[in-house]
């Protein structure tokens, strides 16, 4: 594990595999370096990239500077680019390519643009978050009730059932997702109000990538469609068979076709 120092002063846990043009990885909620898919993701790139991935501020090693705010988040991923000697490439999934996408909007130096499913589902015919789900996601974590955001962020912002956020706690997981609870407002904040930023999608002038599973739900791949029409040149990658959990596998092959 290494360390760069973002903008702000705060200290952003990393690691480095492989050989080739630098690629950074970007997780979405609840995910760090030891938990979620990255880890593998990386193993799998490692042949034919040099592979950047890290743990989002405020999870597993990484400092948590207050205030928060989106912006400092982005200087996290600037601080890793410059540290890669940049131009990179880069990739994110879910609310990590919601911030991915803020990334290459904000100029950067990233040569090329991969994004799995950004979850902007406002409007898209299908559950929708709350639009204050930030603020009721900081609300119970002030309490310190850590469980109550992750059943909120769970039911009312994934839209899983019921019964489904009633399980968790018994699962082997349940201690993990509280662990990094406390930063679910953070990808909240990344999402705004859930619809898709049109000015910062405009303004990309990179090669982009845009992905989506074939099993997800035919509201997220509308999204991933209107995605595609507000990124200038961007493309559309369908994953077989996958769902918005992809496999890390799908998402290795999805990320070297486009990047080699």
């Amino acid at each position: 594990m290494q360390k760069v120092i973002s903008k702000d002063g705060t200290s952003i846990a990393y690691e480095k595999v492989g050989k080739g043009p630098a690629l950074i990885l970007v997780d979405g909620a609840l995910c760090s370096r030891d938990f979620g898919p990255m880890r593998k993701i990386a193993e799998l790139l490692s042949n034919n990239f040099t592979v950047y991935f890290y743990d989002r501020r405020g999870r597993n090693q990484s400092g948590d500077t207050k205030p928060y705010s989106v912006e400092h988040e982005v200087e996290d991923i600037e601080a890793l680019v410059k540290e890669a000697n940049g131009p990179v490439y880069l990739a994110g999934s879910s609310s990590g390519a919601a911030l991915a996408l803020r990334a290459a909007a904000s100029g950067l130096n990233i040569a090329k643009l991969a994004l799995f499913e950004p979850p902007y589902l406002k409007g898209a015919g299908g559950h929708e978050p709350p639009v204050d789900a930030q603020a009721q996601l900081q609300k119970r974590v002030d309490e310190g009730n850590r469980g109550a955001a992750v059943k909120y962020f769970m039911h009312d912002m994934v839209g899983l059932p019921s019964i489904m956020t009633a399980i968790f706690p018994i699962t082997p997981v349940w201690k993990k997702l509280k662990g990094v609870a406390h930063t679910l407002p953070y990808d909240a904040a990344v999402l705004g109000d859930f619809s898709i930023p049109l000015a910062l999608a405009k303004s990309i002038r990179i090669p982009t990538l845009v992905g989506a599973g074939t099993k997800s739900p035919k509201p997220m791949q509308d999204t991933m469609k209107r995605v595609v029409e507000a990124i200038p040149g961007s493309k559309l990658y369908m994953l077989k068979g996958q769902t918005h959990n992809a496999s890390p596998k799908s998402l290795a092959t999805m990320f070297t076709e486009f990047f080699n």
